[in-house]
């Protein structure tokens, strides 16, 4: 993904500054300080994010929401209609993405289910304006349930006795999740974002067992390591 990013980046570049060279050269007249051209700011990186982000229903809110900026800016749509439209859309956007996530099923959360309804309890981390680390070096682990609510958790795998198949389900609302994996486990992820995302920074892997993990963002991020 960081090498597809690179490469959409660069091609954007370069694309701007052909531009600007041949205006220079009086080749071509592109008016690139056209009316609304600050909502490229918000098109081009939710566009590149669309295609090297794990999680798209951020991304394609930004941009609806940097179009009708634009539309706004050209005179095609009203400011005052922009927002009678775009807070029906982004509910509805929301509403298929969970829709989609229940008919597809979520591997993380039905493991967890299983672990309770076996009468064992998930490992549970939780910080609200606050900080928690977790480490589970040497202990054999099964599930967790990890929260951030303008906070941090860090979750510490990379020692753990992993048996079998395991699930993390994942919150972060205006915090932030950082989950150290090691690196004989595959990863299956599942993600509902809104203005914040999971990212894979552990990158595909082969394992002996598969870490299935769950998700939830909403102004917040969840960093795997």
């Amino acid at each position: 993904m960081k090498k597809i990013s690179s490469i959409l980046w660069g091609l954007v570049l370069i694309a701007v500054g052909a531009i600007f060279a041949l205006n220079a050269l009086n080749i071509t007249d592109i008016d690139v300080f056209f009316d609304g051209w600050w909502t490229l700011f918000i098109i081009v990186p939710c566009t590149v994010g669309l295609f090297t982000e794990h999680e798209k229903t951020g991304n394609v809110i930004g941009i609806l929401i940097g179009v009708f900026l634009l539309l706004c800016s050209q005179g095609i749509l009203r400011f005052s209609v922009l927002w009678k439209l775009l807070v029906p859309v982004i509910i509805v956007i929301i509403g298929l993405k969970m829709v989609l996530s229940g008919l597809f099923g979520n591997k993380a959360n039905e493991m967890l289910s299983k672990i309770k309804e076996s009468g064992k309890t998930p490992k549970t981390g939780c910080a609200v304006f606050s900080e928690c680390k977790l480490n589970y070096d040497g202990e054999v682990f099964e599930g967790a349930e990890l929260s951030a609510t303008f906070g941090g958790v860090k979750c510490d795998l990379r020692k753990a006795v992993i048996e079998k198949d395991c699930a993390i389900r994942a919150t972060a609302v205006f915090g932030g999740i950082d989950l150290l994996v090691p690196e004989n486990v595959d990863l299956k992820i599942n993600s509902n974002s809104i203005f914040g995302g999971v990212s894979n920074k552990a990158g595909a892997r082969k394992g002996t067992y598969t870490l299935y993990i769950s998700g939830t963002c909403m102004f917040g991020g969840i960093d795997i390591k």
